[in-house]
C-alpha cells in the first residue's frame, strides 16, 4: 500500500537493548490540563516511551540531550508551553539531530472525544502518510523522523505482537493532521480512537534542539501575531462605529439650510373644492352619561327596598 509504513506481527525474540528504540517525552512547566492529558495519551499509545520530570524554564534545551543519554534514548518529544495557552512540540533525534519545532493546534484528547474505537494497549500501529510527504524534501525528512519516533521497535518487551490501529499523518493547509483509527477485522473499516491534533511546522534544525536552520515555514504565523490581527480588526470596527456617531452629531448641530421655493413645483397642483362653512346657532344637547344614570337608578331602588324592609320589621 503506498504511503503506509507497516509494523506487522512478529514472533517473540530475546530483547536487546538498543539506543535507537526508545522515545522520551519530557515537558516544561506552565502547561494546562489539555496538554497534560495529550502527553498521557501519547505515552499510552507508545509503549516504548520513557517519561522524565519537568524542566525549569531557565534551563536550556541542550540539557535534554544529556537527559536522553542518561535514559539511553535517541529520540525525544519535548512539549514547551508559553503563556499558558500556546503549546509547542519538539521532535528531535538526539544527540546529533535533526530536530523540528511545531505549533500544536486543535488538541482533542481521548477523554474528550469519547469515540467508539478501541485498541489493545501496547499493540503495534500502522503508520499511514500522505503522498505529499514524498514530493517535497522537508516533508520527506519529517516522515523519516515521525517513523522513527511513533513506530514501535521490534521485539520490545512492553509491546504486543498485534496490529489493530493505524496512525495517519495527513497534510492539509500546510499543516500535518494526526489521527488514530481502529482497524476492524471483519471488513477492515476504520473507527477513530483519538487523540487528534494538528502540527504547524515552524523550523527544521540540523542539530538537536538547535543548530543551523534547514527549513523555515513561510506560511507560519505566530499565535501572538494572529491574536494581534484579531484585536486590530475588532478595534477597526469600533473606530468605524465611533466615526459614524461623530458624523451624525455634527450633522445635527449644523443649521438647517432653507431651500427657496420653486415656482414650477406648483404647476400640476389642482386646487381642491372649497366646502361651505356651516355655523351652528343652536346649542347642542348635552350627552347623556349612561353610567351615572344607571348609578342613580340603582341608588334610588336600593333606598326604596331598605324602606320596605324596615316597614316589614315594624
Amino acid at each position: 500500500m503506498p504511503g503506509l509504513q507497516m509494523s506487522g506481527a512478529l514472533p517473540r525474540r530475546k530483547w536487546r537493548r538498543k539506543r535507537e528504540t526508545v522515545s522520551q517525552a519530557p515537558f516544561a512547566r506552565g502547561i494546562n490540563f489539555r496538554t497534560r492529558h495529550l502527553m498521557q495519551d501519547l505515552r499510552t499509545l507508545m509503549p516504548h516511551s520513557k517519561a522524565d520530570t519537568k524542566m525549569d524554564r531557565k534551563d536550556k534545551l541542550f540539557v535534554i540531550n544529556e537527559v536522553c543519554e542518561m535514559k539511553n534514548c535517541n529520540k525525544c518529544i519535548y512539549f514547551e508551553a508559553k503563556k499558558k495557552q500556546d503549546l509547542y512540540m519538539w521532535l528531535s533525534n538526539s544527540p546529533h539531530g535533526p530536530s523540528a519545532k511545531f505549533l500544536v493546534q486543535n488538541i482533542h484528547t481521548l477523554a474528550e472525544l469519547k469515540m467508539t474505537g478501541n485498541c489493545l494497549k501496547g499493540s503495534r500501529p500502522l503508520l499511514s502518510f500522505d503522498p505529499v510527504f514524498d514530493e517535497l524534501p522537508h516533508y520527506a525528512l519529517l516522515k523519516e523522523l515521525l517513523i522513527q519516533i511513533f513506530s514501535t521497535p521490534r521485539y520490545h518487551p512492553k509491546s504486543q505482537p498485534f496490529v489493530d490501529h493505524v496512525f495517519t499523518f495527513t497534510i492539509l493547509d500546510n499543516r500535518i493532521w494526526f489521527r488514530n483509527f481502529q482497524i476492524i477485522e471483519e471488513d477492515a473499516a476504520l473507527i477513530e480512537i483519538g487523540p487528534r491534533f494538528v502540527l504547524n511546522l515552524i523550523k527544521i534544525f540540523q542539530g538537536s534542539f538547535g543548530g543551523p536552520t534547514l527549513y523555515e515555514n513561510p506560511h507560519y504565523q505566530s499565535p501572538n501575531m494572529h491574536r494581534r490581527i484579531i484585536r486590530s480588526i475588532s478595534a477597526a470596527k469600533y473606530k468605524e462605529k465611533q466615526q459614524v456617531k461623530e458624523v451624525q452629531k455634527v450633522r445635527k448641530k449644523e443649521p438647517k439650510t432653507l431651500v427657496p421655493h420653486d415656482p414650477t413645483a406648483d404647476v400640476f397642483v389642482t386646487p381642491a373644492e372649497e366646502k361651505p362653512i356651516e355655523i351652528q346657532w343652536v346649542k347642542p344637547e348635552p350627552k347623556v352619561d349612561l353610567k351615572a344614570r344607571k348609578k342613580r337608578i340603582y341608588k334610588r331602588q336600593r333606598k326604596i327596598k331598605q324602606k320596605m324592609d324596615s316597614g316589614k320589621t315594624k
